[in-house]
């Protein structure tokens, strides 16, 4: 005897449509695992994943009203596909987009934090030439630049730069605020800043920016 599963062309649609909103699921499940293990090229697994959530979408907008949770339409028919659901539904692109995505912005906040310290490395030694060496005029400067160098991950924690800001921020917080750097302070000061200017320069190449 056969058993039907719907009544109408209507509900043969619908249970038609849950057939391959599982199908795209489990084989977005399957490609996730197979690029994670390097079982396919990263090109392959692009092409394919971008169809894959091309076609989810379409699907997904079609059973809006029938299907309005699809974790929960997992769960319903246990499907286990947790990679799936999460490239699916929380990220909506390719893996390779979202690292090539990272990596630019990565680039972007490093070349953004390099300017903010070759700035400040200027206007702190522009400062000093302009005769400005009242603790409560040069604290501030050295502060934003030791903020600034501490940002930028690919300094190393030893770096001279930091080092000699911060025993210059260390000595200048024992002085009051209308104290000056003597003139011979003033040069120190100076001399430190232009050598660390240099060696951050240097660093820059072999960091990769």
């Amino acid at each position: 005897m056969e058993v039907k599963l719907w009544n109408d062309k209507r509900e043969r649609e619908m249970y038609e449509n849950f057939a391959e909103l599982y199908a795209i699921i489990k084989a977005t499940e399957k490609l996730e695992k197979a690029y994670v293990r390097d079982i396919i090229s990263s090109s392959e697994y692009e092409t394919e994943c971008q169809k894959l959530i091309a076609h989810f979408k379409t699907l997904a907008f079609t059973l809006k009203d029938t299907v309005p949770s699809i974790e929960r339409f997992a769960d319903t028919y246990k499907m286990d596909c947790p990679a799936a659901i999460n490239r699916l539904i929380t990220s909506g692109v390719p893996a390779t987009v979202e690292h090539r995505a990272a990596a630019a912005a990565s680039a972007t906040t490093s070349a953004a934090i390099v300017a903010e310290c070759v700035q400040n490395f200027i206007t702190t030694m522009d400062s000093l030439k302009l005769n400005m060496v009242a603790v409560d005029q040069v604290h501030p400067l050295l502060s934003d630049l030791s903020a600034s160098l501490n940002k930028l991950g690919i300094l190393p924690p030893d770096f001279e730069g930091k080092m000699k800001m911060k025993e210059w921020i260390s000595r200048l917080s024992k002085m009051g605020a209308a104290d000056e750097l003597t003139e011979q302070q003033a040069r120190q000061l100076h001399f430190d800043l232009e050598s660390s200017y240099n060696s951050f320069m240097a660093a820059l190449p072999s960091a990769g920016t």
